[in-house]
C-alpha cells in the first residue's frame, strides 16, 4: 500500500464542505438521514450493536446510527475537519449517553485488534476517493464482524469516467475562484438539461433531502472528489463474494444507460450495497 494514500494532502479537502453543511443540520435532515439508513438495513434492528461510520464527513449518519439504537459507534475520517465537525454534531445531537467515538484515520489504517469488529461497517461514496479502491473495500470489509453487515456506495462506472478523472484533478488543484466558476458552469449546463428533459430544476433539489445532503455542496463534492474511481455491480460481486460476503441488498443509480453503463453527462450516480458477512457456521 502507497504510504502517501494515509496522508491527507493526496485527497481533495472534503472537511471544508462539510463543516459548512453541517451548520444546516436540523430536525428534517436528522430524519431524512435516519429514514436512509434504515432503508439500507432493511429490517435490521441496530439496537444492542457496533456501527463503524469509514469517512464520517459530518456526522449526520452516525447520529442516525446512534439514534437507531446503536450500542457503539465508532466514527473515523481521513480529514481533521471532518473529525471536528462530527465530534460537534455528536455532541449536539446525540442521545444523552450515547457510546461514540471519532477519529482521525484513514481506511487504510483500521483494524480489528485496535477497534474489534462491527455488527455494521458504513461507508457511503467514501471507498472510491482513496486511491485504491479495491484494498480500500478489502479493508473495511475485514473490519466487519461474522454475520455482519457491510453496507456501502460507489460510483458506477460510465462512459465518461475518464473525463471525470481528469477534471476532479484540475478542480481539486484549482483556486476557490476557479473551483465557483466551474460550479457555476455545471449548474448553468444542468438547469439546461433539467428544462429540457421536462423536470424542475427545485423539485429535483429535494432528491438530496433523502440522504439528508443539500444539491450545491453535493455538486462541490462531485466536482472535487479526487482520487475518483468507479465500479461495475459485477466486479462488486467478484470482489466481496471472494472475501466471504453474500449480497443482501442492492440499490442501482437511475442514470440513463447506453449499452448497459450509465454515459455520465453530469456524474455517475452511487450504487448502494448491502453485503452480509458469512459466519462460522454459514
Amino acid at each position: 500500500m502507497p504510504k502517501d494514500l494515509t496522508r491527507l494532502e493526496t485527497h481533495f479537502a472534503f472537511g471544508h464542505n462539510w463543516s459548512d453543511y453541517a451548520d444546516k443540520i436540523g430536525e428534517e435532515q436528522i430524519i431524512e438521514a435516519r429514514n436512509a439508513l434504515q432503508r439500507l438495513l432493511g429490517n435490521e434492528v441496530l439496537a444492542g450493536k457496533r456501527f463503524l461510520d469509514i469517512g464520517c464527513g459530518s456526522g449526520l449518519h452516525s447520529l442516525a446510527a446512534l439514534q437507531l439504537g446503536a450500542a457503539e459507534v465508532v466514527a473515523t475520517d481521513i480529514d481533521p475537519e471532518s473529525v471536528n465537525t462530527t465530534e460537534r454534531v455528536l455532541r449536539r445531537f446525540a442521545p444523552a449517553g450515547a457510546s461514540y467515538r471519532v477519529i482521525q484515520r484513514s481506511v487504510f489504517d483500521l483494524n480489528i485488534a485496535d477497534l474489534g469488529s462491527f455488527d455494521v461497517t458504513y461507508s457511503w461514496g467514501v471507498l472510491h476517493h482513496t486511491g485504491n479502491m479495491y484494498e480500500a473495500l478489502a479493508r473495511a470489509g475485514a473490519m466487519t464482524a461474522p454475520s455482519g453487515l457491510f453496507v456501502f456506495a460507489l460510483y458506477a462506472k460510465t462512459w465518461l469516467c475518464r473525463f471525470w478523472t481528469i477534471e476532479k484533478r484540475w478542480y481539486a488543484a484549482a483556486s476557490a475562484k476557479r473551483q465557483e466558476c466551474a460550479q457555476r458552469n455545471y449548474i448553468r449546463l444542468f438547469r439546461i438539461r433539467l428544462l429540457i428533459s421536462g423536470h424542475r430544476f427545485a423539485a429535483y433539489k429535494e432528491k438530496y433531502r433523502s440522504r439528508g445532503m443539500d444539491f450545491y455542496h453535493d455538486v462541490h463534492d462531485w466536482m472535487g472528489g479526487y482520487p475518483y474511481e468507479s465500479i461495475s455491480n459485477r466486479e462488486v460481486d467478484d470482489l466481496m463474494t471472494s472475501t466471504g460476503f453474500q449480497a443482501q441488498r442492492l440499490f442501482l443509480s437511475s442514470k440513463g444507460k447506453i449499452l448497459g453503463r450509465n454515459v455520465g453527462f453530469f456524474g455517475s450516480g452511487c450504487d448502494e450495497y448491502v453485503y452480509i458477512r458469512k459466519g462460522s457456521s454459514d
